[in-house]
């Protein structure tokens, strides 16, 4: 039985990004007749100016329906005149609340033949391979009371709650534990507990989850510190579990170790492993519509939708190889290109991927 892929471009560089991604899914349901359907949906901005809003009720039921989700991004300088209510970002952030997708997961690899391209010395980063795992559904993004207010001095207030059951926090918590147990057996639990007592409590509900899982070497670290030592010595690191805000922050800190923002993909999973895929970056507005932006992130959350929520590791390792291929070939993106390379185009990236493959 045919599985569904709801396919949401979005705003800025999203709808080029996915088209090589799409590319990549329907070379795949040529050559090893994967058995998957495409449905197209508005998000975002694109579905603001054609519905009046960002996530509308076909697109929500579109994903509740499906088997899994590929995003492009949402955003851009045209919508940040709106109230903050219908946003674009409004839709991304609606449909992780309503599809209950708790558990990030944000890969940061250096794949070998960018070590170049990192702005720290190769030394430092060559052989990299960390994996984020962020909660997603939860703390100051979502918590309630929030907004803006006028205190009696006449001062207006900007307002917002972080917040974190025992519950959210034991969910995320094991994801990051199953998913060390598979890997170098190391996690680290990213918190600011000396001055958050939502954080603190953070902290406390990793430790006790901890005694669960005795294979795994559970470290603590601040928030700040999590981020110098990210940019000093990031290979000290296997497994990151940490809070929405935080996960948010680190995980874009950590995709320039990579090499460009534009090489780190993400699945953002329920309980039962369905998911939404999408690329870490924004919508980049400014290089919108000029065939300059690099599919490889959107390319390889393809190979992490096919691992994780349509049970096809084999197909995603070839993915992964595809993209490793055309890079040994020397084949670069603008933000990607080192002195003396030649860059290629959106399209003519995703076409090397899907050719390759």
């Amino acid at each position: 039985m045919a599985k569904t892929i709801a396919i949401l471009p979005g705003d800025g560089i999203g709808p080029e990004i996915i088209a090589e991604a799409v590319k990549v899914l329907e070379t795949l349901q040529k050559s090893v007749n994967l058995d998957v359907h495409l449905q197209q949906a508005l998000v975002g901005g694109a579905a603001i100016d054609a519905t009046g809003h960002p996530l509308p009720t076909d697109t929500l039921e579109l994903a509740k329906k499906a088997d899994a989700i590929l995003l492009g991004a949402v955003g851009g300088p045209k919508w940040e005149s709106l109230d903050i209510a219908i946003r674009p970002e409004k839709g991304l952030l609606g449909l992780r609340s309503e599809l209950k997708l708790f558990a990030n997961l944000r890969p940061a690899l250096l794949f070998p033949e960018l070590a170049n391209a990192s702005t720290l010395k190769p030394e430092v980063v060559e052989g990299l391979d960390i994996l984020i795992v962020r909660e997603l559904t939860g703390g100051i993004y979502f918590g309630q009371p929030r907004g803006f207010r006028t205190l009696d001095n006449g001062q207006r207030q900007g307002f917002n709650t972080l917040v974190y059951t025992e519950s959210e926090i034991e969910r995320i918590a094991r994801v990051a534990f199953e998913s060390a147990e598979k890997r170098q057996q190391r996690l680290c639990s990213v918190d600011k507990a000396n001055v958050l007592e939502a954080t603190e409590f953070w902290r406390e509900i990793v430790t006790q989850i901890s005694k669960d899982y005795p294979n795994v070497q559970l470290t603590h670290m601040y928030v700040d510190n999590a981020a110098m030592q990210l940019v000093r010595a990031p290979k000290q690191f296997d497994v990151i579990v940490t809070t929405n805000m935080f996960g948010d922050i680190l995980s874009d800190l950590a995709s320039q170790l990579t090499g460009s923002i534009g090489m780190l993909p993400s699945a953002s999973l329920d309980t039962n492993n369905k998911g939404m895929y999408e690329p870490i970056h924004g919508s980049a507005p400014d290089i919108a519509g000029q065939n300059l932006a690099n599919p490889l992130a959107t390319i390889l959350s393809v190979a992490m939708m096919l691992r994780y929520s349509l049970d096809q590791p084999k197909l995603a390792t070839a993915v992964e190889n595809a993209v490793s291929q055309v890079l040994r070939d020397g084949l670069r993106t603008k933000d990607i290109q080192e002195e003396g390379q030649k860059a290629v185009t959106t399209r003519e990236m995703g076409d090397a991927v899907a050719a390759y493959l």
